[in-house]
């Protein structure tokens, strides 16, 4: 079943042409994303299919299939800021939605009984109870609480997690999603992944996470050059076939360079007074010129930009401490920093990670500890909020307001308009007055001022938020040649795996891991150790059914002797001390150096104590029975 059918679409703002005549379709069930660079359209597009924007062109049209629901997720929500979180959430014209509502807010009153009655009713009638569940864990899962807080009092971050999860639970059959997965966090965007593979939503959306691209989408459009290209299959199926595509086009604009200069040099020697087969061959002759003088776009982003020198001092923190109101955000900190660091930052929203940057570039003091920064570390700060940019100035002056030029490796030095260019920012561009940027080309505007500084230690808090793809993939390539120390916090997975090599893990209550590995090491690891708890609550579960059906078949007894109670304090002493040796066993197969013999030889002692172990834990077990 067709859901959505886009013909001959354009786009025009003044001079600039976003799309020009696209066309494509949506059927029921598939997962489609967007790729393109900032700045082309993508937004509006989306705008276009969710009815907020006029569809352009010559003989355009836009087709959606009667009565399919579609749910909107814009890049910047838009809330009523008198709304509670409450109120905002269930926005809507379901009537299980609503009466959940009337029940949510009756629990946040408890007082009034006859209204809480009253829902509870309700819910029963309306046979609400499944869609309260599936609420709940929405909210669960994308951290909404305080229900009867104040939008207004909400950061950026809550606002799209507030958005996604209104969203969801009115459940509709057509999803289109501008940037879903910024301000979730890690665990939220991997439910979230899970939430979208469902067979019956259909998602056009815009996200330049690739490996939620990879695990979602079954089609990829990317908009290039104003036209609209489709590849089939993952991410993984576009980069081969895209690349395809680039390889033949390549091949294409090399003949019609050769051919533009055999027709410039015709051109030149051409006699004055030329005939209707010479003007026909001039015409052609500016066809090829306009086709033989495209450049990509992709080949002009690099970055060579000098370093400052870093000294042998670089950064250390010394038993940090910081807390606010009287919540833990780091506790006994203690790390010195060495050359070419690299380390990635994980962890839930709100455990203080960006109070963690703060406290090692010094703009915050801790309660306790101290930082000590070496005199040739120059700080490059990339931050959430970005900068403050006067909205009537140019582009090309915010650049000039640092510098006219910048300098490179080995001597070199280019133009503030070069560098713009070689961050996508095309001459014409170079005059667009910030008020026009989108907010990807303001945060990669943001990223070019912050590197001018020539930077020797770069911090980057989320600097993959509303960034397209192909200006990460050359942010990463730079920051892997980059010589100097990175600390990154980031919740896109790709990123970390590809420039990171252990981590920082904020855990919670001021806790921070120290993780040798990339993000991907450490889900693995997290993974393996869930399914070892779920098996030894599973082994636990089944002793105590065992214990259970013994003492069934014994007398009741009138509780414990004195020789028993001396037997169970006995058995908990000998317990402890049994796993506490065990805890030295495994940490013993950390050794590099363990011969093949050793490891036999632990392997067997460690079998025989989890066998004495759980004989004990039997014993200890039954004796509990009898309290």
């Amino acid at each position: 079943m067709n859901y959505l059918t886009l013909e001959n679409v354009s786009k025009t703002y003044g001079d600039k042409t976003l799309f020009n005549r696209i066309s494509f379709r949506i059927g029921k069930g598939e997962k489609v994303a967007l790729v393109a660079r900032n700045g082309t359209g993508k937004t509006t597009l989306l705008r276009m299919l969710a009815g907020e924007e006029a569809v352009e062109g010559e003989n355009s049209t836009m087709f959606l299939s009667k009565g399919i629901r579609i749910g909107y997720l814009r890049q910047d929500p838009d809330f009523d800021l008198s709304h509670s979180v409450l109120e905002a959430i269930f926005n809507s014209d379901n009537d299980q939605v609503r009466a959940t509502r009337d029940y949510e807010h009756c629990m946040l009153h408890p007082e009034n009984a006859e209204a809480l009655q009253a829902a509870l009713s309700r819910m029963d009638d309306l046979k609400a109870w499944d869609v309260e569940a599936r609420i709940k864990e929405i909210l669960s899962r994308l951290s909404i609480g305080k229900l009867d807080q104040n939008v207004s009092q909400l950061s950026g971050g809550q606002l799209k997690r507030l958005a996604l999860a209104r969203i969801l639970i009115e459940e509709p059959e057509f999803l289109i999603l501008d940037e879903p997965t910024n301000h979730l966090d890690l665990d939220m965007i991997e439910w979230l992944e899970k939430y979208l593979q469902r067979a019956s939503l259909t998602v056009f959306m815009v996200t330049h996470d690739r490996y939620f691209l990879e695990r979602v989408c079954n089609r990829i459009v990317e908009l290039d050059d104003n036209r609209l290209f489709t590849y089939r299959g993952s991410y993984s199926n576009f980069l081969e076939k895209k690349a395809s595509r680039e390889l033949n086009e390549a091949s294409a604009l090399d003949k019609d360079k050769k051919l533009f200069k055999r027709e410039l040099e015709w051109v030149r020697r051409m006699p004055q007074a030329r005939g209707t087969k010479a003007k026909s061959r001039v015409d052609d002759f500016h066809e090829i010129k306009e086709r033989a003088s495209k450049v990509r776009a992709d080949d002009k982003v690099q970055l060579a930009l000098k370093t400052t020198r870093m000294g042998s001092k670089i950064l250390e923190a010394h038993h940090i401490h910081k807390s606010y109101d009287g919540v833990k955000m780091i506790d006994d900190f203690f790390y010195k920093f060495k050359k070419k660091e690299r380390v990635g930052i994980v962890g839930p929203n709100g455990v203080g990670k960006t109070t963690f940057l703060k406290v090692l570039t010094k703009e915050i003091r801790p309660d306790a500890g101290k930082v000590i920064l070496g005199d040739t570390v120059v700080f490059g700060y990339y931050t959430q909020s970005g900068i403050q940019l006067k909205e009537d100035k140019r582009v090309i002056d915010v650049v000039r307001d640092i510098a006219d030029y910048i300098p490179l490796e080995k001597g070199f030095k280019i133009s503030a308009s070069q560098m713009l260019e070689r961050f996508l920012f095309e001459p014409k561009h170079q005059q667009v007055y910030v008020s026009q940027l989108s907010g990807g080309e303001r945060r990669r505007l943001h990223l070019l001022t912050i590197l001018m500084a020539n930077p020797n230690f770069l911090i980057l808090d989320e600097p993959t938020n509303d960034l397209d793809i192909v200006t990460l993939n050359v942010l990463e390539e730079f920051l892997l040649d980059f010589p100097g120390c990175l600390i990154v916090v980031s919740h896109d997975r790709y990123f970390m795996d590809k420039i990171v090599d252990h981590l920082f893990i904020f855990q919670g209550d001021g806790k921070i891991k120290d993780y040798n590995g990339n993000y991907s090491d450490y889900r693995d690891e997290k993974r393996r150790e869930e399914l070892e708890a779920q098996r030894a609550n599973r082994d636990i579960r089944k002793k105590a059914e065992k214990v259970a059906n013994a003492l069934e078949e014994k007398k009741p007894s009138e509780g414990m002797t004195y020789e028993q109670r001396k037997e169970f304090k006995r058995l908990e002493k000998t317990i402890s001390k049994l796993e506490e040796k065990k805890k030295e066993l495994i940490a013993s197969f950390n050794d590099p150096n363990l011969s093949p013999e050793a490891i036999e030889k632990l392997s067997i002692e460690l079998g025989e104590l989890n066998n004495s172990i759980e004989e004990k834990e039997m014993k200890w077990m039954e004796l509990a029975e009898l309290e």
